[in-house]
């Protein structure tokens, strides 16, 4: 645990240096923060509040698809830069497993983008001074759940996909292409195969985050499908590293 916490800081510490990261950020907060302002804009024109109540939930919704676009930037030179520089050389021999490695990149990864949305309490706290009725507090919670599952589950797919490519464009194409997939997709046979149609549903992302947790409804089948992503990502990963530890 002690190897995963301490590659998890320095990798938390590089994206305060990174441009692509600070890019990133500006841009994620810069869309929320003027879409959150664009909707206390229409509930005041409605009438202090009275026709139209603002959630945190739509808020979070944004930047659920925006983490979409901007992952595969924030996780395709987790590992793949490694292998380019040649530092990954001395990480294999280090004393450290292939699985702390992976592992410690994607909690430093999370954590990051962690920081990013707890920004996003303070529009909550506006909401919650501003707007009459106050939000529906287990709607913010599940949504806040929900971004939480999402940004762990695609960071682990990045990271998995940034340690089978040692070209850093390569690994942002094919990650990119995976979450088009999971978003979207894998989900068209639902409406073309009456039998089995539920699974394709299921295995899409927006079925468990925009579907569910963003609509205030929290599942045992949403965690357990965000947890087997994380899981399968960082499994991945590390299958990688083994493999190229081997060559």
């Amino acid at each position: 645990m002690r190897n995963i916490w301490i590659i998890a800081k320095r990798e938390y510490n590089h994206y305060f240096i990174s441009p692509i990261a600070y890019v990133v950020a500006v841009a994620l907060l810069l869309l929320t923060g003027g879409y959150f302002s664009l909707m206390l804009f229409a509930a005041n024109q409605s009438g202090s509040f009275g026709g139209f109540v603002p959630e945190i939930s739509e808020v979070n919704n944004l930047f659920g698809f925006l983490l979409l676009l901007s992952i595969p930037a924030l996780t395709m030179r987790v590992i793949a830069d490694e292998t380019r520089s040649g530092a990954i050389e001395l990480l294999l021999t280090a004393p450290i497993r292939d699985f702390e490695l992976i592992a410690g990149k994607w909690l430093g990864s999370f954590l990051f983008v962690l920081t990013l949305i707890s920004v996003t309490l303070f529009y909550l706290i506006i909401l919650s001074s501003q707007v009459t009725p106050h939000p529906d507090w287990k709607l913010a919670a599940s949504s806040y759940i929900g971004l939480i599952l999402l940004a762990g589950a695609l960071i682990a797919l990045g990271v998995g996909i940034s340690a089978i490519f040692s070209n850093q464009v390569t690994a942002f194409i094919a990650t990119f292409g995976l979450f088009i997939f999971l978003w979207w997709l894998i989900g068209a046979p639902a409406s073309l195969f009456p039998v089995g149609g539920d699974f394709f549903t299921y295995m899409t992302i927006n079925a468990h985050f925009g579907d569910t947790l963003s609509q205030g409804n929290f599942y045992l089948t949403d965690l357990t499908y965000f947890l087997s992503l994380i899981a399968i990502g960082l499994f991945t990963g590390t299958l990688a590293i083994e493999i190229r530890r081997w060559k």
